[in-house]
């Protein structure tokens, strides 16, 4: 048995699935097991209550815009509890529609504003007939990490001076094709347009999220050994 337990929410994980992100969660267990560290997982879908205290990490995917529409209107209902979840410091991944859901709002292909919850402070226009489309690397400008994924989408996120960027664009477009930006971070939540899925390809990434909620859940235990780690994606 594993010396260490962890919760993880995956948010509306019945509904917002595209391009398979939900291999984020495999790749967190997979990175997990190589810690000590067993994960369980339970979805929180629509009309379902989430109580932050009852979960030490998070995992929020996209979708298409209709799926996106009904999760907006039922996140409205969480926000509370997902915001006490950040400014706990509990770690969560948020990808493509989830990223902009903890947004203000964002822009649909067809010109509708869909309302996010606003516990993070960026917002998301869309483009005209024309998507972000390809391989991209980023650079982590703190950690100096060099992050490789994918992109797919058509909007064009601004972040605000609360939130640093996930990474500076080394190729590729990023948030929004300007201002050399990708994803963002808040606290311990990291936002990307990475599909991949992200974790798959960053293994640095995961064992940061996971160390982040291990140290939360356990204070005062000892994870030198798991810090050494060298981390060996297989996918």
């Amino acid at each position: 048995m594993a010396s260490y337990h962890l919760r993880l929410a995956h948010l509306y994980g019945d509904l917002l699935n595209t391009y398979g992100d939900v291999g984020n969660i495999t790749a967190l267990k997979y990175y997990a097991q190589q810690m000590d560290t067993e994960i369980d997982v339970q979805v929180i879908s629509i009309e379902n209550d989430f109580d932050p205290d009852q979960f030490d990490l998070a995992f929020f995917g996209g979708g298409q815009d209709y799926e996106q529409m009904i999760v907006s209107q039922d996140i409205q209902t969480k926000k509370a509890a997902i915001e006490k979840f950040i400014d706990d410091e509990k770690p969560m991944l948020a990808i493509c529609g989830g990223y902009q859901l903890l947004g203000h709002y964002y822009i649909g292909a067809n010109g509708e504003k869909i309302q996010g919850i606003g516990v993070l402070d960026h917002y998301t226009l869309s483009q005209d007939n024309h998507r972000f489309i390809g391989d991209i690397e980023i650079k982590n400008e703190l950690t100096g990490e060099i992050y490789h994924g994918f992109e797919n989408h058509n909007g064009r996120t601004f972040i605000d001076e609360s939130e640093r960027p996930l990474g500076k664009v080394v190729s590729g477009n990023g948030n929004n094709g300007e201002d050399q930006t990708e994803g963002a971070i808040y606290k311990q939540t990291y936002c990307t347009y990475f599909h991949g899925p992200i974790l798959t390809r960053n293994g640095q990434l995961a064992k940061r999220i996971l160390l982040q909620a291990l140290r939360k859940k356990y204070p005062t235990a000892d994870f030198s050994k798991q810090e050494a780690l060298e981390i060996k994606p297989t996918f």
